[in-house]
């Protein structure tokens, strides 16, 4: 067992390694996106209100965004390979049984084991990546791969969404991921040696652990329930409520172990904090975006599922491609002037997409903002993935990764529910003036699209004034980066 206190040679297997461990990030960030375009089918196929559709998504949300801390700890204190297995069966399993559902409320189950097998599997993962490559150049091109196929996951997700739903059913975009599980658990323990923290007390922190999971579940609880229910009910004031309360309690937990499960030093490195407050603002942008753009070319221009799913395909492989430049431009550059240009140009593209029109058409109102939101995404997400986990030991390295994951994931629920009741406030809003339903609707999107946008700025805003500036500068050892 490779353990964290000795500097291991680099393991010639680590590139095989790596591939493997995108791939397992590609289908976890892919399933919180691919249902997306099956919901219409879901809801044939079971006779489910659209209304209560949403938690076939939400359901996986809440139990990965609650669960991803712990599964990050748990990465490093019983080992990454081990946990990385675990999540990925446990993943796969509920992927199984979701496909496999004979009701709603079935698939709604498997949805949540399926985000709790996530949680597991993603920060140890990336925890990995962080222990099998060292701190600097080849970190960072190993992280800029991670985040181009991590990040084509979720756009991917619409793509492959509409082509298996429309080929096979909505069954086949859960049971694809059965093969994918099985191979990956099979190639782990020959592509990947086990690690874990090795430290003076190996304690685990129950009562944080505890409060931190139900802290932050029934906070993404409150903000999807806040969908249907609306802000100011009872049930969603008694989440926030109960979520302030457990994360309240966690802070005074960590503040007295002796062993915490989140060390508040790790707060102190301005790019952790930095990086994780601009990934909670972005992921809110992005989740709200696909949410909105596949229900709009779906029930507003007519799309089927594969159409809807081919329509994002410039997006994906932009996305793709800007993502593989931003490790070279990193180098280059350094982390914060490419994350803040990625960030300005989702800000731009969310922005002219809100112009969308109840007419629309792909070439002349879709492509354009497509092609500036993937080139922005795949340029900030690489970024704040090398800022999230720098300067961090290598004792915490399943724990930065938890937390970045968790980051996004809640960043992601809070959009996806501020952006739906914007959207149908201003729908009612557009009816109650008299505008025909479509046109209503289409009003609903735009203003959820501007208030998207507004959301990514404050990512760029805190970003360009929380992430340190910094230069980089090569030497016989390999690459330093000073803090200026």
């Amino acid at each position: 067992m490779q353990t964290d206190n000795i500097q291991p040679t680099p393991d010639p297997r680590r590139w095989l390694a790596l591939a493997l461990l995108a791939l397992a990030q590609f289908v976890v960030v892919l399933d919180a996106s691919i249902m997306n375009i099956a919901l219409p089918s879901i809801g044939r196929a079971f006779d489910t209100p659209t209304e209560e559709l949403s938690w076939v998504i939400n359901a996986y949300v809440l139990t990965f965004g609650g669960f991803l801390l712990l599964g990050g700890r748990m990465a490093d204190l019983l080992g990454r390979r081990r946990v990385f297995m675990t999540g990925l069966a446990v993943f796969g399993l509920a992927s199984l049984a979701g496909g496999l559902s004979a009701n709603e409320g079935q698939l709604i189950a498997a949805r949540a084991v399926q985000g709790l097998g996530a949680a597991i599997l993603a920060p140890s993962a990336l925890s990995i990546v962080t222990t099998i490559f060292p701190e600097g150049a080849e970190r960072n091109k190993a992280l800029s791969v991670w985040g181009a196929v991590a990040g084509a996951g979720g756009v991917a997700g619409v793509l492959l969404g509409g082509v298996l739903t429309d080929a096979f059913g909505w069954e086949a975009v859960l049971l694809v991921n059965v093969p994918i599980a099985l191979v990956a658990v099979l190639l782990a323990p020959r592509l990947i040696d086990e690690s874990r923290a090795e430290l003076a007390e190996r304690r685990f922190d129950i009562a944080g652990a505890s409060t931190v999971t139900a802290g932050v579940a029934a906070l993404v609880y409150g903000l999807v329930e806040a969908e249907g229910a609306g802000w100011a009910s009872g049930r969603t004031l008694a989440a926030f409520a109960a979520a302030a309360l457990l994360l309240a309690t966690f802070v005074v937990v960590e503040r007295r172990s002796s062993a915490p499960l989140v060390p508040f030093r790790v707060f102190r490195l301005r790019s952790v904090t930095g990086a994780n407050l601009a990934m909670t603002l972005a992921g809110a942008a992005m989740f709200g975006l696909f949410f909105v753009l596949s229900i709009y070319m779906q029930q507003i221009l007519g799309y089927d599922a594969l159409e809807a799913g081919l329509a994002q395909l410039p997006l994906a492989l932009t996305l793709v491609a800007s993502a593989s430049a931003a490790s070279a431009l990193v180098e280059r550059m350094g982390v914060k002037p490419v994350l803040l240009a990625g960030l300005a140009l989702f800000v731009a593209g969310l922005g002219w997409l809100s112009f969308i029109p109840a007419d629309g058409t792909l070439v002349g109102n879709i492509l354009g903002p497509s092609l500036l939101i993937g080139a922005g995404l795949g340029l900030a997400f690489v970024p704040t993935t090398i800022a999230a986990v720098s300067g961090v030991g290598r004792n915490e390295a399943g724990l930065a990764s938890g937390l970045i994951n968790t980051t996004q994931q809640v960043g992601g629920a809070l959009g996806l529910a501020v952006l739906v009741a914007v959207a149908t406030s201003q729908t009612e809003s557009s009816l109650a003036g008299g505008a025909a339903p479509q046109l209503a609707v289409t009003d609903g999107f735009q203003i959820a699209l501007a208030a998207a946008a507004g959301i990514a700025l404050l990512a760029l805003v805190a970003a360009a004034i929380l992430l340190p500036s910094e230069r980089r500068r090569s030497v016989a050892a390999g690459e330093t980066v000073a803090q200026l």
